[in-house]
This record gives structure tokens, C-alpha cells and sequence, in this order.
């Protein structure tokens, strides 16, 4: 994983997500989903864009499962946004740099 991006489990994920001051973008993946690791370039570069202003993790699937239940997460690669320790946005499946951009940008107010 990137420097930028974090990996998050059950033991970090309420201190790193739902308690984050900025917002947070959550990727769920796991290692065998081939969109999932054509996402992960996508996902690093984000959090390389956005640093300072928003705060970007993975939960693997695989090793976190009960996280992915707990938000629904049928479907990988499944990406949350996340502000003030609630979901505000979903994305699910292979999607452009833009599309996050663009929903980013909405939730830090800059679009």
C-alpha cells in the first residue's frame, strides 16, 4: 500500500474513520478481485492529490469481514466516503479518477 493510504481493520477503523475530523475515503477490496487492483492505482493517486484534506484507507475484505458486513459491502471494489463519522457517498465497481474526484471535491465543498 501507498504511504498516503492506510490499512484498517477492525481494531483502527473507528478511531481512523468515524472519529476522523476530514473526511474519508475507504476502499473495500481483497486481493483476488482483478478490478479491485486496477482501482488500487486510482485509489494511491487520490490520496496523494488529496493529502492534507481528506484521509484515505483499504479494508481487505479477506481479513476484515465483519467490517464489510457491518457496511453493506456486497460487491467489491466497494469505495466509502465517509464525513463526520457517517457514510455520505458509495461507489461501487471499477470507476475513473474522476468520478472520486468529483465526489470529493463536492464533499470538501470545492466543486
Amino acid at each position: 500500500m501507498g504511504g498516503n493510504v492506510l490499512e484498517l481493520n477492525e481494531t483502527n477503523f473507528e478511531e481512523e474513520v468515524l472519529r476522523a475530523r476530514e473526511p474519508v475515503l475507504v476502499d473495500f477490496w481483497a486481493t483476488w478481485c482483478m478490478p479491485c487492483r486496477m482501482m488500487a492505482p486510482v485509489v494511491e493517486d487520490i490520496a496523494r492529490s488529496f493529502s492534507g484534506r481528506i484521509k484515505v484507507g483499504k479494508v481487505n475484505t479477506d481479513e476484515a469481514p465483519s467490517l464489510a458486513l457491518q457496511y453493506g459491502v456486497h460487491a467489491i471494489p466497494t469505495l466509502i466516503f465517509f464525513q463526520d463519522g457517517r457514510e455520505v457517498e458509495r461507489v461501487v465497481g471499477y470507476v475513473p479518477r474522476r468520478v472520486l474526484e468529483e465526489k470529493l471535491k463536492r464533499i470538501l465543498g470545492e466543486a
